[in-house]
């Protein structure tokens, strides 16, 4: 047999050999993926941080609810791609907890911030066998919540919503940027005037916000004449109400005054963390 030949069968075999290998260690992977995950219980609550936010923005509350009775058992860090890495000892307890925190923490499209909740909610139900989620958000991280609860929130692969938690959320604008103090105003319904685009689009779509959850809306107020927490006006937050209520939510406000309810001060606020944890259990 030539030599040019042999050389043709050993290249033929090797290839051969490393892509069984690789087919292989793919089984492998997916297969310890799967073992490796393990049930946090049926009833999972996630912490979304606002515009610019991290771990600070939400340890306070999350501290907060473990004194309560939490535990926090994973953190679900998601990449601009939408790929989410978890982190921590997922095991079975009572109330699990769950810190969301986004690389690009200044994304302005509220649509992609929806699908990596999506993403997170997803990968709760499939890999952690969580059947109702809870979510708290701060700000920005409201705007996903909405995008995510109007658009995925009824998909059979994601957790039921039953619970939702609002912290100076700016659903009609942000003081400064397309909103100024005492601009808009609410009709009976709780639905505002103006609108800008992006709660246009939710409100286009209101009536696909899952049905019967639980809502707290919180927000705060400086006192010093623009009912607003520096940042959003409270009319911006308190339009919420007509975003979920086509969908028979249970729906409730919390207003908190003073320099403590400034804008990036509410999450680190007790009274509003005490609020939290009065709602959640």
């Amino acid at each position: 047999m030539k030599k040019s030949t042999w050389i043709a069968i050993i290249a033929v075999v090797i290839v051969a050999i490393g892509g069984g290998w690789w087919v292989y260690s793919q089984h492998q992977s997916e297969t310890q993926t799967m073992t490796d995950a393990k049930p946090i219980g049926k009833t999972a609550t996630i912490f979304l941080h606002g515009y610019s936010g991290g771990r600070g923005s939400t340890d306070y509350l999350i501290a907060q609810a473990e004194k309560a009775g939490g535990t926090k058992v994973l953190t679900a860090t998601v990449a601009p791609n939408g790929k989410v890495t978890w982190q921590g000892n997922p095991h079975k307890v009572k109330h699990p907890l769950i810190q969301v925190l986004f690389t690009n923490n200044k994304n302005p499209d509220y649509t992609v911030d929806g699908k990596w909740v999506d993403n997170v909610a997803k990968g709760l139900k499939k890999d952690y066998g969580v059947q109702e989620l809870n979510i708290v958000a701060h700000s920005m991280g409201n705007l996903g919540t909405m995008f995510y609860a109007v658009r995925n929130g009824n998909d059979k692969n994601v957790p039921k919503l039953k619970t939702y938690i609002a912290m100076a959320g700016h659903y009609d604008g942000i003081l400064g940027r397309d909103d100024q103090p005492n601009r808009i105003k609410l009709d009976a319904a709780g639905k505002p005037a103006p609108m800008n685009d992006t709660y246009a689009e939710l409100a286009r779509l209101r009536a696909k916000f899952p049905q019967n959850v639980r809502v707290l809306n919180i927000f705060g107020n400086l006192d010093d004449g623009t009912n607003s927490d520096g940042r959003v006006s409270n009319n911006s937050s308190r339009s919420l109400k007509y975003l979920v209520s086509a969908s028979h939510a249970v729906y409730s406000e919390k207003e908190f005054h003073g320099k403590s309810a400034q804008h990036s001060a509410l999450h680190g606020n007790a009274k509003v963390a005490k609020a939290m944890v009065d709602y959640l259990w």
